[in-house]
């Protein structure tokens, strides 16, 4: 045999993903460069390690123990260049990261400067939903987690980075007057999908507050829910943060409303009983000193009243 130690990266994140556009976007390669590299791997067994079913990739039995050994081999070698680059007084390891789906208009702000001063240091960043980045959380995953809203039952520590509003909103262009309690009565809402925590949080306003809904329409993404508002497809309740573009650029408009908007802190936590690695320590460390600076740099947000 005579695979690559690229061609292995490839092979386990396509495992992982169930995708090869998936993969590209993650890998930052293009899809037919995948698809050859996953080729030229596959064609060095007997037996297949891939199928495609119904339009599907299903891994193998034999498909998921290479994926097993892929990953090993992966974590050597990158252990061993961490050991190397250690022994030349650079900071270097793996900082991995879980973050709502939201925090990637934020995360990559407090992240670049320190990669391109630790260039020894890797990230891996996961973007998903908050029940998923807790679990990451509490099976020992990842260094921190990115939310803005606390979880129950759990004990952490924690960093706060920025403030965090949710407001309601709606398409600018719509011809009901998006001003009072008239705008929302028999609305059609925009919900994120089960295990989002902005979903519980609009639910439980709407609850609250008796609001009437017409009809409900579930996305898996705040970037879905972002454009099918800006489509007219009905209101949200959104983070400030990921949507303030469109609102200057008059594409959304935030709805007035009491009881709005809902305040928490973006923060990053970690678990209280585990100890983190020195490159968690030195992330806070840059965090504590450079959190100001970026700040006032990138998050100075315009008057939205």
């Amino acid at each position: 045999m005579n695979y690559t130690l690229h061609q292995l990266r490839i092979y386990l994140k396509v495992t992982e993903t169930l995708s090869i556009t998936k993969t590209a976007e993650k890998l930052n390669l293009t899809q037919p460069a995948i698809s050859i590299q996953l080729k030229n791997f596959q064609d060095q067994f007997d037996y297949p390690l891939i199928e495609i079913i119904n339009k599907k990739i299903q891994v193998t039995g034999l498909g998921k123990e290479i994926a097993i050994a892929a990953e090993s081999i992966i974590n050597e070698i990158d252990n061993i260049n961490y050991k190397s680059q250690n022994y030349k007084n650079k900071l270097a390891g793996h900082l991995k990261i879980a973050i709502v789906s939201t925090g990637k208009y934020i995360m990559p702000y407090f992240l670049g400067d320190y990669l391109k001063q630790n260039s020894g240091v890797d990230l891996t960043m996961d973007v998903t939903n908050y029940s998923k980045v807790l679990s990451s959380l509490l099976q020992y995953e990842i260094d921190f987690a990115l939310i803005s809203h606390d979880p129950e039952n759990i004990k952490f520590e924690h960093f706060d980075l920025i403030k965090n509003e949710l407001f309601l909103v709606g398409n600018s262009s719509s011809s009901t007057p998006l001003t009072g309690d008239k705008t929302i009565t028999d609305s059609t809402f925009l919900f994120r999908e089960e295990g989002s925590r902005t979903r519980l949080v609009m639910e439980n306003f709407i609850a609250k507050n008796k609001i009437k809904i017409k009809k409900k329409i579930e996305l898996t993404s705040n970037e879905a829910v972002k454009q099918s508002v800006i489509a007219g497809l009905g209101l949200s309740i959104m983070p400030l943060i990921g949507i303030r573009n469109e609102i200057e650029n008059g594409l959304l408009k935030i709805i007035p409303m009491k009881g709005l908007p809902i305040q928490t802190t973006w923060r990053l936590i970690w678990l209280k009983e585990k100890r983190l690695s020195p490159i968690a320590e030195s992330y806070l460390q840059y965090l504590e000193k450079e959190k100001e600076n970026i700040t006032k740099n990138y998050f100075s947000l315009p008057n939205h009243q």
